[in-house]
């Protein structure tokens, strides 16, 4: 087994806070992930590995599968080490065979997200040179993938049959009632550049073998999320993709192991649930139980079914749960633990989620550059509130002055800088941008917080979403904790505008919780008690819905150019 042992460091207070059990430098496991779910697909091949709406994989299948896709890759395709091939997936058994079968193959995942844009898809593979989609046949996602191969971003497509990952009754009520979803494929100019996903599993042929250098060879080129510019590749080699699941393994203390079963609702081709919802509970030989997308009703049902255990999530999928009135605590009873990550966990859903389930609700950090889990809260025992809980083993963090640069003390606000070995190896093709994003070795999180004497990390907000009031720091989380404690308040998201007297301004919107009513002069009154008069919101803005990003974070990038273009009208 390769194993990395993280060097020494002289200062860091959190080892001290650890539960028991865990160690700092425990040894890090840098094998292939591919080798790694292979060797769990060896082990217990009758196991059930994934549970999609009922219909099972058991990990004997799910390794028969990869291996022939694998060699298909290879031999039909020519993809080999270094070939990228982008993935255009939902959360199905899909997935997991094509990730798992092109780095069998030597070559690079680039996750594209089913939803993005035809432009944003095109930047994505045009930028990272995949000549091979895998897709879905559902007319939605499939009609993106042929505009692709259309306009000469893509040469080839795989297309699944979507059918095929349902269990047979399921599988049947779609073909009759749900057929006119489904793409029809064969049609020119493209007919001669399609694959299908069934017919190259049925070839059965054995890869090539490939050798991989886990600490130099790129297994995924995962693109930023692109809410502040251009979405960059981050480069991840097999060794980052793999320490970060060690670490995380070492973390849990047994969580990710048989018999517990993790939900993915998260889609796989966010860097979040491609580590904790897949990689590190397959390459444990444990269940993954999958939905294609959030819905809470199906969620519900699922837990019953399943009696899964783990539920990684992002704050607005736990609010939801929080806040409707519908779901009892009875229906949550399976939970051992929910992990929060991809955005801050305000108090107020804490508390409304405690109000409805025993789980340990356990908050994490973590960016696409690091593969991507920094920080997380203890996953077996209570941890401080608030807090986004104490680096990983093997896992360094330091806190810099935002203007100088220089490190600052305990307690001090400042910039987070992460090094370890899940860190990114840089930015594909963008020397300059991989050049900004470290600093004196350190990679730059473009994140404001603080440590305590005990080691546990606290976030404030984001440097770029810092509003600068009058010479002031304003921090949007301020104002967004604030407004979530009032009780008509269900979500919030709060930017920055031009003023003309303070430079800039603070601007919060409101989604309201059904059946609630309060004006904007009811919220100011309500927080004069909570805020300063810098940090009062200029507007409070109402909408019925706020935009979310295709995970569900709640995202200001378009808030930003909503209010511009409101603006710019009067």
């Amino acid at each position: 087994m390769a194993t990395t042992t993280a060097a020494a460091a002289p200062l860091r207070p959190w080892i001290s806070s650890y539960p028991d059990g865990i160690v700092w430098d425990a040894s890090i496991d840098t094998r292939p992930v591919h080798e790694q779910v292979l060797a769990a697909c060896a082990k217990n091949p009758s196991a059930i590995a994934l549970d999609f709406l009922g219909g099972t994989t058991t990990f004997g299948d799910l390794a028969r599968k990869i291996i022939a896709f694998a060699g298909a890759l290879q031999h039909q395709f020519g993809i080999k080490k270094g070939s990228r091939v982008a993935l255009m997936l939902p959360n199905t058994p899909f997935y997991p065979i094509a990730y798992y079968a092109v780095l069998r193959a030597g070559g690079i995942v680039v996750n594209c997200n089913p939803l993005y844009t035809v432009a944003e898809l095109s930047h994505i593979t045009s930028n990272a040179g995949a000549d091979v989609m895998v897709t879905l046949d559902l007319q939605q996602i499939y009609e993106k993938a042929e505009k692709l191969v259309q306009a000469g971003r893509i040469k080839s497509l795989v297309v699944c049959h979507f059918p095929d990952a349902l269990p047979l009754v399921k599988k049947i009520l779609f073909s009759v009632a749900k057929r006119r979803d489904l793409a029809k494929l064969g049609r020119a100019p493209i007919a001669d550049r399609i694959a299908h996903f069934h017919d190259m599993i049925a070839r059965n042929e054995t890869p090539d073998a490939v050798v991989i250098d886990p600490l130099k060879d790129v297994a995924v080129q995962q693109y930023t999320g692109g809410t502040t510019g251009i979405p960059k590749g981050a480069l991840l080699t097999h060794a980052n993709i793999a320490a970060n699941m060690s670490q995380i393994d070492n973390w849990g203390c047994g969580l990710f192991y048989p018999p517990s079963k993790v939900i993915a609702v998260l889609p796989f081709f966010h860097i979040f649930a491609m580590t904790v919802c897949m990689n590190v509970p397959l390459c444990n030989g444990t269940q993954v139980v999958m939905l294609p997308r959030f819905e809470l009703k199906a969620l519900l049902n699922l837990l019953t079914r399943t009696r899964a255990n783990v539920l990684p999530a992002v704050p607005t999928l736990l609010n939801a749960i929080a806040r409707a009135d519908s779901v009892t605590p009875e229906q949550l009873a399976s939970l051992d633990v929910a992990i929060s990550g991809g955005a801050a966990l305000p108090d107020e859903v804490r508390a409304a989620f405690g109000k409805k389930s025993k789980a340990i609700l356990a908050e994490g950090y973590g960016l696409t550059e690091a593969s991507p889990v920094v920080c997380c809260a203890a996953l077996r025992v209570a941890s401080k509130p608030m807090s986004i809980g104490l680096p990983l083993p093997g896992t360094d963090i330091r806190f810099v002055d935002i203007d100088s640069g220089k490190p600052v003390g305990i307690g001090e606000d400042g910039e987070l800088q992460v090094k370890g070995p899940q860190v990114m190896a840089g930015y594909y093709d963008n020397d300059e941008a991989t050049k900004e994003a470290f600093m004196e070795g350190w990679l730059r999180t473009g994140d404001v917080g603080h440590m305590d004497e005990d080691g546990y990390v606290f976030l404030v907000d984001r440097i770029k979403d810092l509003i600068i009031c009058s010479g002031f720091n304003v921090y949007p989380r301020t104002i967004e904790e604030a407004l979530m404690t009032h009780e008509a308040v269900e979500e919030t998201n709060v930017i920055g505008v031009p003023d003309e007297y303070r430079g800039e301004a603070p601007v919060a919107y409101v989604k309201l919780r059904a059946g609630h009513d309060v004006t904007e002069d009811a919220l100011r009154k309500f927080l004069a008690t909570r805020l300063n008069k810098i940090e009062m919101p200029k507007e409070i803005i109402f909408k019925d819905a706020l935009p979310k990003t295709l995970i569900g974070k709640l995202s200001k990038k378009e808030l930003r150019e909503e209010y511009a273009q409101t603006r710019a009208k009067k």
